[in-house]
């Protein structure tokens, strides 16, 4: 399950382009509240520590408790992230007020583990991902942090389809169960042929090296 993650706002009293640009100069995120009936509410936040947060790599599908804005703690999740075009410094947030219990709909990342064990990958073939997350509509308090994927046993030419994949429990998906996530595909003849020709060029160098090195031998007697 996804970790909770908490930062600290406080509200803002003046909105607007310049009132923005001055809470950045001081090292803080303009943002905004909303959903859930209730009127939306300007804040802002630290600056360093909302890019700690954006590190953890799973701030958007993560539950975020907003506190010291509007008198008690805000259960949120991020909506919307904007970026400045030439820094990638966040310039403005869009947080979604939800209840515990809330149902949500959030992007969870797709991690696939066993690729040792899966003979297509160690036969030359290649991993194809088709969905690298999916999108899932949840119990707010059960959002995973990533969906696991096994390669294991698979070979050469097997998909993987939606309908293989184990979702956390009361999860539902936005794509059909017939929808491919990834697939193996068989290496090309072209990369067969290439391998070949690096191993016999391999070996005649190793011939090479080998009658060069005989010659050498020869001179010295």
């Amino acid at each position: 399950m996804s970790d909770t993650l908490t930062l600290s706002a406080e509200t803002r009293d003046r909105v607007g382009k310049g009132a923005s640009r001055a809470l950045r100069r001081e090292g803080r995120v303009p943002a905004v509240i909303y959903g859930n009936k209730q009127e939306p509410l300007g804040i802002h936040l630290e600056e360093r520590a909302l890019i700690k947060a954006l590190n953890t790599g799973h701030f958007m599908n993560s539950v975020i408790m907003i506190e010291g804005a509007g008198g008690k703690a805000i259960r949120t999740l991020a909506k919307d992230v904007a970026l400045d075009v030439v820094t990638d410094r966040p310039v403005h947030i869009d947080f979604l007020r939800i209840s515990e219990h809330a149902q949500v709909t959030v992007a969870v990342p797709v991690v696939f583990t066993d690729e040792e064990d899966a003979p297509g990958l160690k036969g030359g073939g290649v991993l194809n991902i088709v969905a690298h997350e999916l999108s899932l509509t949840v119990d707010a308090a059960e959002i995973p942090s990533e969906i696991n994927v096994s390669l294991k046993g698979l070979e050469a030419g097997s998909s993987i389809h939606l309908a293989d994949i184990t979702l956390p429990k009361g999860a539902t998906a936005a794509m059909d169960d017939t929808a491919t996530i990834a697939s193996i595909t068989a290496p090309t003849a072209v990369s067969v042929e290439a391998e070949d020709a690096a191993a016999e060029a391999d070996a005649a160098e190793g011939e090479a090296e080998g009658d060069t090195a005989e010659g050498e031998a020869t001179d010295g007697e």
